[in-house]
């Protein structure tokens, strides 16, 4: 019998969907923008299984949003991106990076545009919301930052798509990959679109009223019985497969955007300004000094993804860390992602990963390790 009784407090806040998670067996939690996560619903292995093969929902609320509105809206919305917006259309998404004055990344959101001057930021882990809100205050432009009552779902794998189907009608298959668009399901409002954190085909549900959170997980659960749907949480493993990023993992406020080969979603020759945009055109000219790389670890399967970052070394010489690792059960390797010095980046270079007092040898090979094309998602 599971304890369950996880001691939860005021000062982190639980999910509209935390209930419906307990009754589907989520056994562990974890905290992410100040909020609880089901990080553990069985065997992680077996969750990876469950999202190539069928479909899992996984309560993703913690992805908060940071809603700008206002007459400068989209001003205010290019002036803390790097990427260029002036293509980005209402009813659809852009994966953007929001970086310092010193270039460092702050988080790597998805951007959501609902209106003229409606825009959504779906977050990774960290507080944009203080940022956005501090940036405004000496911007000169009339905008107004919230975090509005919006918290999103993930219907992810090749079954998603029958799912929704059955719950939306066949209208659901003209939306196009990172687009979106609202419905109402038995009078839940939302917002539906073609992301996911998985590298994976599926649905991001973004629920517009947190009181109906295990209403609407529990519609889903049912209508993907017969398509194979379990519940779940994010796969560590289908991510890491995909080189996905996780922020205060493989990138932080101490890397810039170079460093990650996220060159695409710079665009320092524009006429539009953004914060950064200095020092990113310094570091572009002067070049970067780490990259990061793919690793093979070669050894006996790895127990679970690493919790700490281990030293790369080269001889005696510490040369970079690494960021994620795991073991794929598909590729049937270990497999990570890392920072490591420039001069070490090359594929084909053999590298020591230091595991406590284990010295591994490994390789540096091509990312993302599975599907690198994304045809599986854009599909």
């Amino acid at each position: 019998m599971v304890n369950k009784n996880f001691g939860f407090g005021t000062q982190i806040r639980k999910s509209p969907y935390f209930e419906s998670t307990v009754k589907w067996g989520a056994t562990g939690f974890s905290v992410y923008n100040h909020m609880y996560i089901p990080r553990d619903f069985g065997n992680p292995e077996q969750n990876f299984w469950n999202l190539i093969e069928k479909s899992i929902l996984c309560d993703v609320a913690v992805e908060r949003q940071v809603e700008i509105t206002g007459p400068d809206a989209y001003k205010f919305i290019q002036l803390i991106t790097p990427r260029d917006l002036s293509k980005l259309s209402i009813g659809q998404c852009k994966y953007v990076l929001i970086v310092n004055e010193k270039g460092g990344i702050i988080n790597d959101p998805v951007l959501l545009r609902l209106g003229e001057n409606h825009f959504w930021l779906s977050l990774a882990d960290s507080d944009v919301l203080l940022w956005a809100q501090g940036v405004a205050v000496n911007s000169g432009l009339n905008v107004k930052i919230t975090e509005p009552d919006v918290s999103p779902l993930q219907l992810q794998g090749p079954t998603s798509k029958e799912i929704m189907v059955k719950l939306f009608g066949e209208d659901i298959k003209v939306l196009k990959y990172y687009w979106f668009k609202e419905y109402e399901l038995e009078g839940i409002p939302l917002i539906i679109s073609r992301t996911g954190w998985s590298s994976e085909f599926g649905y991001e549900i973004f629920l517009r009223d947190g009181s109906k959170g295990n209403q609407l997980y529990e519609k889903i659960m049912e209508a993907g019985k017969e398509h194979g749907l379990k519940p779940g949480h994010t796969s560590s493993i289908r991510r890491i497969e995909g080189g996905m990023l996780s922020y205060h993992a493989d990138a932080d406020i101490d890397t810039n955007p170079f460093e990650l080969g996220l060159d695409r979603l710079v665009h320092l020759d524009s006429k539009i300004n953004f914060i950064g945009k200095d020092s990113l055109k310094k570091i572009k000219k002067d070049g970067i000094k780490r990259k990061q790389i793919g690793l093979e670890l070669q050894c006996k399967p790895l127990n679970g993804p690493n919790t700490k970052f281990w030293p790369i070394t080269v001889g005696e010489k510490k040369v970079g860390k690494v960021t994620s690792a795991v073991y794929s059960p598909r590729l049937k390797k270990n497999i990570a992602l890392a920072m490591v010095e420039i001069d070490h980046s090359k594929i084909g270079n053999s590298l020591i990963v230091n595991i406590d007092n284990l010295k591994i040898n490994s390789i540096v090979i091509e990312k993302p390790f599975y599907d690198p094309k994304k045809k599986i998602t854009s599909a």
